[in-house]
């Protein structure tokens, strides 16, 4: 894995992005490594920046993370390319990858065992959208980081 952290030149009324990215092989540890980096860092957002991170974003982020790099290394078979970024009160996770087609939800079946990733991803999720790329595409999810203190899911109306 090689990580990075990015920031890119703030204007002069701007702050600079909080992300970080980390490039993965397809091998069979990516996907554990790629749920520690999200770990770390919204651990880091709450410590360095003082933003709040629901128990439940933390774990919703770290589910959407492993099932999008799940379907890059089972579907891609090559390296991916994830990113997570701070934007407001949200995440956006980002997954690049080389295989060009689309990820479809399936319609639901009680029967089907496994490939609900993508259904549980855009059920978990306030955001969700892939684009083909010049090679490959990319898929991003935004999560929101804290929940309303009323205790519903922040971004979701109640009863979703």
């Amino acid at each position: 894995m090689d990580e990075v952290a990015r920031s890119g030149e703030p204007r002069s009324d701007q702050a600079a992005p909080v992300m970080v990215s980390a490039a993965y092989e397809g091998g069979p540890t990516d996907i554990a490594e790629a749920r520690d980096l999200a770990r770390d860092f919204l651990t880091r957002v709450q410590a360095d920046h003082g933003l709040p991170v629901s128990d439940r974003a933390m774990d919703v982020v770290q589910l959407v993370v492993s099932e999008l790099v799940t379907n890059a290394c089972k579907h891609a078979h090559g390296p991916c390319l994830v990113d997570l970024e701070l934007s407001g009160g949200s995440v956006d996770i980002t997954v690049w990858d080389s295989a060009p087609t689309l990820p479809v939800a399936r319609a639901a079946d009680p029967g089907r065992v496994g490939q609900h990733g993508l259904e549980i991803v855009m059920a978990v999720c306030q955001g969700f959208e892939v684009h083909r790329e010049p090679v490959g595409k990319r898929t991003t999810a935004s999560v929101v980081l804290a929940d309303d203190p009323g205790g519903d899911v922040a971004g979701r109306a109640p009863g979703l």
